[in-house]
């Protein structure tokens, strides 16, 4: 009996007299990759806008191990109608991500967390978004970005501030909002260090106030720190939508109520928001090209590995970042000029 080679390029087979009906019942979806420092995310959401797979995995220093496990288990998880017709990346390995599963569109996080938060609180202005190594703020007038800024530099406006902390008081970071909820007078923390923070906190507990006032101070510290960094200058205005792993602590969101005297939505998925934002870039971009470039969820049992070189052709001496799949170059960045540009 002749067999076809299913929809994901997985190695599966289906017989070929059933290949034609199955395929009609197959529900279209687009996936969408945020590979960060801290974690590396990824979507299956359909053309509805319904997730069917949302997956959350720290990076761990290791992202291609992280992409692949993660491709793995969303690949595994997905039931058989479904059918990925467009891919996207995003993310500060949005294009080593980009070129290993070959997406049809590789996004900066500005414009992938915009669209997410677009999608689900359609009259949005404001985006606040901290993350495990970086925060920033997007503002938005009539589903355009108009402004936005970072802080990829100090450590005091991150949820790395939030985890050092909670290691040192030995707290799971998990019980801080709850904690900071319960606060009844909370205590000023100088949070515009990580160092000067963690001493002032020290100085705090010697004086002894109570841990619930002291975490709640860390929260008002992380976020008054944001709001001077970050959002300083910036006109923020309702509906406001905080987005990023850190949105999870509530202790968190309160401290922003309180600051900005407005309410704070938190979506469902705020912490995937960014590969809901590409997956949707992608199924607009393939919309426009007629059909998708993703290799599909077989290269999760391929071999890669990563190089780099700095490249003697003129005096900028760019360095050229590399990756192979087995034996062969799949991409190359980092250069100023076209020359080690590959050819596909």
């Amino acid at each position: 009996m002749a067999r076809t080679r299913n929809r994901t390029g997985c190695g599966k087979y289906i017989a070929a007299e059933n290949y034609f009906n199955e395929r009609t019942t197959f529900m279209k979806a687009y996936l969408g990759i945020d590979v960060g420092s801290v974690s590396t995310n990824i979507v299956v959401q359909d053309q509805a806008g319904k997730i069917h797979a949302g997956l959350y995995i720290r990076t761990m220093g290791r992202p291609i191990e992280a992409l692949l496990k993660g491709l793995r288990q969303v690949g595994e998880s997905l039931p058989p109608d479904i059918e990925i017709e467009a891919a996207g990346t995003t993310g500060s390995g949005r294009y080593l991500a980009g070129v290993m599963v070959n997406a049809d569109v590789i996004k900066n996080e500005i414009t992938a967390h915009a669209v997410a938060a677009s999608l689900l609180v359609p009259d949005v202005r404001t985006v606040l978004e901290i993350g495990g190594q970086d925060s920033k703020i997007i503002i938005m007038r009539n589903g355009i970005v108009t402004d936005f800024a970072m802080n990829t530099v100090c450590a005091a406006g991150t949820g790395s501030f939030l985890d050092q902390q909670a290691s040192r008081l030995n707290i799971p970071i998990t019980d801080f909002g709850d904690l900071a909820l319960s606060s009844a007078s909370p205590v000023r923390i100088a949070g515009r260090c990580t160092v000067f923070a963690e001493s002032d906190m020290i100085h705090k507990q010697q004086m002894g106030h109570s841990l619930q006032d002291i975490i709640n101070g860390l929260c008002e510290a992380l976020v008054r720190n944001y709001l001077n960094n970050v959002g300083k200058g910036k006109e923020i205005l309702s509906p406001v939508v905080f987005q990023g792993g850190v949105a999870a602590n509530k202790g968190i969101k309160a401290a922003f109520e309180r600051f900005l005297n407005l309410p704070v939505i938190i979506p469902e998925y705020h912490n995937i928001m960014g590969a809901i934002g590409v997956a949707q870039l992608a199924g607009e971009e393939v919309r426009k090209t007629g059909g998708t470039k993703f290799k599909g969820f077989h290269i999760t049992g391929l071999t890669y590995k990563t190089g780099s070189f700095e490249c003697g052709g003129c005096p900028n001496g760019c360095e050229i970042a590399e990756i192979y799949e087995g034996d062969r170059v799949i991409g190359r960045w980092g250069a100023r000029c076209q020359r080690w540009d590959i050819i596909n």
